[in-house]
Parts: C-alpha cells; sequence; structure tokens
C-alpha cells in the first residue's frame, strides 16, 4: 500500500472515529431528554471533535500532501482539544457558581394538601372555609407561591383540587411566575395573582385588551441587592445602585471594594423584580443585560437574559424572602442601602429605602367592577388574607404583614 492511500485509510479511520463518538454522545443526549439534563456547553463541542478528521480526509484525497502535512494536522488537532478542554472547563467553572433565579424555585414543596408540604398550617384553625365546588383559580409570582399555597392549605378543604397541573395543563393553584401570571390574568385563564405591582408595559397590555388591573395590597417586602458574600462592599447607596445599572459605576473600587470590574445582572422584563428596578432607576437608562444560551424544549437553543451567578464580581437583585435562602448558606449577603440593612423591622417601619407592597391582584373589562365585588367566594376570600389569620400566614412565611 502507497504512503499515500494509508494517509488516506489513517484518515477515513479517524473520521469515522470522531464521528462515531460524537454520534453517540448526542444519542445518549437525546435519550435523556433533548439535551435538557446535559450542559450547552458540552454539546456545543461535540460537533467540533470530528472536523480535523474530516479535514484530513479532504485534504489527502484531493492533494498529494508530505508526510510533515500529517504532523501538521496532528498538531493542529491537539490544539482544537486544548481549545476545546478550555472551553468545557471554564463552563464547568460557570456551572458550579451557584445561582439565583426564582424561575426554578421548588415549588412542590409548598404545594397545599399534599404529603410533608411546607406550606403553613394555622393551629387554631381557619375562620374561613370554601367547599369542594369552588371555582376560584389562583396563580403568581414564584416567590409569592409559599404565601399562597399556605392561604390555600388553610382555606380550601382537603380534597379539594390544588394541583399546579391539571390533566388538560395548568390547575386551578398553578404557579406560572409574575409575567405568565399578569398574562393569564388579562385573558381570563385565572381569577387572582399574587404578585408585585405590574409594569406600565403590562398595565398598557392590558388596556389594549381592554382589561383593567385591581390592586389590594395583602403585604409588604423589600426589594434588594446582593453581592458575593466574599465582596468588601457591605452597602450602597440608591444613586451608586442606579449609577452601576445606568453603567456610569463600573469597577467596585469606584465604590470601596476592590479594583475589579461589575457585573450587574438583571432579570427578564416585566418581572416582579425587574419592574420593582425599573421604578427605582427613576427613568434613567438601563445597560443591557447580560444574556446567555439556554436549552429550551426539543433541544432548542434559545437566548434569554442570564440568571444570576455568583461570581466574585457579581451584584443582583431579588426579594428579600426569595434571597434568603443563599444568605443562609453565606454565598451572598445582602448589602444595605443608605446605610440601612433590609430586616423585617425597617421594613415594617420603612426606614429601609427600598420596600413596597405585594398585592393579590384580579381584573375586568374597563370600567366594570372589580371581581371580588361580584363573587362572594372570592370576595370572602381576600377579606380573610387581610383578617388577623392571613396576615399572620404572611408573617410566618417570611414576608412582612401589613400591620
Amino acid at each position: 500500500m502507497s504512503e499515500k492511500n494509508k494517509r488516506i485509510l489513517s484518515s477515513i479511520v479517524q473520521s469515522i472515529l470522531l464521528l462515531f463518538i460524537g454520534g453517540i454522545a448526542l444519542f445518549i443526549l437525546f435519550l435523556v431528554g433533548s439535551f435538557g439534563a446535559f450542559p450547552l456547553y458540552i454539546i456545543q463541542v461535540i460537533p467540533v471533535l470530528g472536523i480535523p478528521g474530516v479535514l484530513a480526509l479532504v485534504l489527502t484525497i484531493c492533494w498529494d500532501l508530505p508526510a510533515r502535512w500529517g504532523k501538521g494536522i496532528g498538531i493542529a488537532f491537539l490544539c482544537l482539544l486544548a481549545c476545546c478542554a478550555v472551553y468545557v472547563g471554564h463552563g464547568a467553572y460557570k456551572e458550579s457558581l451557584p445561582m439565583l433565579d426564582d424561575r426554578d424555585s421548588l415549588l412542590y414543596q409548598y404545594e397545599p394538601h399534599t404529603s410533608g408540604s411546607k406550606a403553613i398550617v394555622l393551629e387554631e384553625g381557619s375562620t374561613l372555609r370554601l367547599d369542594h365546588d369552588t371555582t376560584i383559580r389562583l396563580d403568581g409570582a414564584t416567590a409569592l407561591y409559599p404565601v399562597y399555597a399556605s392561604f390555600v392549605q388553610n382555606v380550601w378543604p382537603a380534597g379539594a383540587d390544588t394541583r399546579r397541573y391539571g390533566t388538560e395543563g395548568y390547575g386551578t393553584v398553578t404557579c406560572t411566575g409574575t409575567i405568565d401570571a399578569y398574562i393569564r390574568l388579562t385573558k381570563g385563564e385565572t381569577d387572582m395573582i399574587f404578585a408585585a405591582a405590574p409594569s406600565e408595559a403590562q398595565i398598557e397590555a392590558a388596556r389594549n385588551v381592554g382589561m383593567e388591573f385591581h390592586l389590594t395590597p395583602i403585604g409588604r417586602e423589600a426589594f434588594v441587592f446582593f453581592v458575593n458574600s466574599k465582596n468588601p462592599v457591605d452597602g450602597l447607596t440608591v444613586e451608586q445602585i442606579q449609577g452601576i445599572y445606568t453603567g456610569e459605576i463600573t469597577n467596585w473600587k469606584e465604590v470601596g471594594g476592590k479594583n475589579q470590574s461589575i457585573r450587574p445582572f438583571q432579570r427578564a422584563e416585566n418581572s416582579g423584580s425587574q419592574s420593582a428596578l425599573l421604578r427605582l432607576m427613576e427613568g434613567l437608562p438601563l445597560m443591557e443585560p447580560e444574556t446567555e444560551d439556554r436549552i429550551a424544549g426539543m433541544g432548542g437553543i434559545i437566548n434569554e437574559v442570564a440568571s444570576y451567578r455568583n461570581y466574585p464580581n457579581a451584584t443582583g437583585f431579588s426579594f428579600r424572602y426569595y434571597s434568603t435562602e443563599m444568605v443562609q448558606n453565606g454565598h451572598i449577603k445582602l448589602l444595605a442601602l443608605n446605610g440601612v440593612d433590609p430586616t423585617r423591622e425597617t421594613i415594617r417601619d420603612g426606614s429601609y429605602p427600598i420596600s413596597s407592597y405585594f398585592y393579590a391582584v384580579t381584573a375586568s373589562p374597563i370600567g366594570e367592577p372589580a371581581p371580588e365585588e361580584t363573587d362572594p367566594d372570592l370576595a370572602a376570600f381576600l377579606a380573610w388574607i387581610l383578617s388577623p389569620q392571613g396576615q399572620a400566614i404572611i408573617d410566618e412565611v417570611g414576608y412582612v404583614s401589613l400591620s
């Protein structure tokens, strides 16, 4: 066999081997659920590994290349492998960082009337008890699900349909998150949601379909900013926060920290916390949010606003209750604002500068009465939420009641 034929055979074997390995890996990914359980950085590397073998095969067949070219291709392949290893290593480091994203809350832990549920149960029994025939449908923000799941635990009778998912989609007491909950409310797909105040865009979207929102304050919560627990910065002013999120302040040394660039994370548009940030900015222009590729259904890849990852130079924001789990784990620390720490006491007395209400929200056609004015069950439920029992549940979950 001639030297050229040997090189052709070697290239064919390399190509088949690499493509076979890549094909097996991709097949495994499909088996585990449309890539859903596999890191994106691994998926992106797999097709690259077959390139050198295919390139060597094409070059060898088309041109009678000297033997030293084979060594060159081998070196190039090793360099490519090294680059892939660095890329995968960076991806693994990124995935190892603690992440705060209320889209991924473990909601099932709070499902009412289920074994071992963390939903709050009143010792003295509820003064309101709806019957099995109640048709009230609830939805809301992920961070508020523990609150309204606890309402349901005490007011809905055992055996009532309180599933988050039903046979035809969402259940009667579901949790789709702030953005989708407001959309479903305007479409009449749910009766009451629990969320932060809607954004101007959400109010306008409702008006465009002839609907308006009715907001009843039921509790208070702090909008908080946080950093890596090892960041020496313990507090900022509201003006400094505004400077960071407009892009005017870009280094931690400008606010008393280390000489590190600031990596400010944001949230998806119209989410409760992003709407709170917009209100804090008071019309100042926001910098473009950090984005990242995510694996969507059926293996597709979409680009979304990146969830907070706890880089040493990162900062992010959320509502106090949702962020406390990471504070307890020592991953992040909450920043004081204008010298005031976000505690229940400072939220209640108003000294913390960014505390606000969260609401029970209903919707009706513009100009028509709010649903709670015409539906006795809804009226009774809302009145109970504002009663001492409902407010006690809000406090016990970890938020701040109105009184």
